[in-house]
């Protein structure tokens, strides 16, 4: 593990108040390295919660601007965020530099999770155009999109977790590069098959419907639903399913794919008895979006949009979805000139991917650059 990511043992008083006071920590001092302070200056609140709260700080030994969530910590058992954060080493996720203990007067124990700072998030990209009565441009929906399943693939397969609440607000963008790192751990989860896990989880526009039916045995495929509530929602400029509960949460679902079949509603959630649902067709997608939107923007939309969670694409899948082919050309570049942020630097996630698979995630044009060879489908 990296040092600068080891647990300071130090326990930090400070004061309550958040901007203008300083915590200093010490980090380093395992295997003989040497051990170093580094203090943070709190500029401005970023996020609160029912978790706690985040605050843009700065590092008055290097300058750096950081982020820093700091949440309440109950001393008998291991924050699972922090645990996950330890495993996770993405270009589209969050990272987390490293973590300390801090008390207040009162003797609560906080934990201080130290990571990179992001200015924006797409949930304000979104309000941005709204506010100008525009829809966002395709190349951006194509690249904030492709970015987010990225993350979610590597989440999904590397260290196999679930997110559990992927929204708007917790998908992170750089105004200027437009990379698209996904946030926020505190709800997410290693999923064991046969395991329970609670239904009551992720934002409600972007619940999945399993959820909705008080599954408790769900899969990673959530994280596909909330994806594509989300990908919906930057082609349209409003959330999809707006629900004003999770009644009418269902409601608004039922709306567009139509009243879910007793076998749809079996793969939901196989202990749901209650049959009763207003008889209702599904609504064409196309007829969702507006009449020039790009058919394969519709059709990636309607495969993961699904009831059944086992029919939702993978997020690999998705990722190679010919909506995205815009971004594997040659000569592709954000709208300004500049190069187009890391998007084919695959690594363990490809693990277990079909040739064919490969073939489409990686453009012919980078695999020459880096001289790799993939096999050809076809070829044995």
């Amino acid at each position: 593990m990296d040092s600068d990511k080891e647990m300071s043992s130090a326990v930090i008083q400070e004061n309550d108040a958040v901007t203008g006071h300083i915590i200093s920590t010490t980090i380093g001092g395992k295997n003989g390295e040497p051990k170093q302070t580094i203090s943070y200056m709190a500029e401005c609140l970023v996020g609160t919660g029912s978790f706690g709260i985040v605050f843009q700080a700065k590092c008055l030994e290097t300058g750096e601007t950081v982020a820093i969530k700091k949440v309440l910590q109950d001393r008998r058992y291991k924050n699972r965020e922090l645990e996950l954060m330890r495993l996770m080493n993405h270009s589209n996720i969050v990272s987390l530099k490293h973590c300390f203990f801090s008390t207040t007067s009162n003797d609560e124990l906080f934990l201080n999770l130290v990571m990179e700072y992001v200015p924006e998030t797409i949930y304000r990209a979104v309000k941005h155009y709204c506010s100008m009565n525009q829809r966002m441009p395709l190349i951006y929906v194509k690249l904030y999109t492709y970015q987010i399943f990225r993350g979610l693939a590597y989440i999904h397969s590397v260290p196999g977790v679930c997110h559990r609440d992927v929204k708007p607000q917790n998908l992170l963008v750089d105004p200027l590069t437009h990379q698209v790192k996904l946030c926020d751990f505190g709800s997410a989860k290693v999923l064991v098959k046969g395991e329970a896990n609670i239904s009551y989880i992720c934002s409600r526009y972007y619940r999945a419907p399993e959820l909705i039916f008080g599954a408790t045995e769900y899969t990673t495929s959530i994280d596909i639903w909330s994806a594509g509530c989300v990908l919906a929602e930057l082609l349209l400029g409003q959330p999809l399913f707006p629900g004003e509960n999770a009644v009418g949460q269902l409601v608004e679902i039922v709306k567009i794919l139509g009243t879910p079949t007793r076998e749809e509603i079996r793969c939901m959630n196989p202990n749901y008895t209650d049959f009763r649902f207003p008889q209702m067709k599904a609504h064409p997608w196309h007829k969702v979006f507006h009449k020039r939107m790009p058919p394969e923007a519709i059709d990636l939309a309607s495969r993961l949009l699904q009831y059944s969670p086992s029919l939702r694409c993978t997020a690999l899948e998705a990722c190679a979805h010919p909506f995205f082919d815009e971004l594997r050309e040659p000569n592709a570049r954000l709208p300004n000139g500049r190069p187009l942020p890391p998007l084919f630097n695959f690594k363990q996630e490809l693990a277990g991917a079909s040739p064919e698979l490969i073939n489409r995630l990686i453009p012919e044009h980078v695999r020459r650059q880096a001289g790799l060879s993939l096999p050809h489908p076809g070829r044995t």
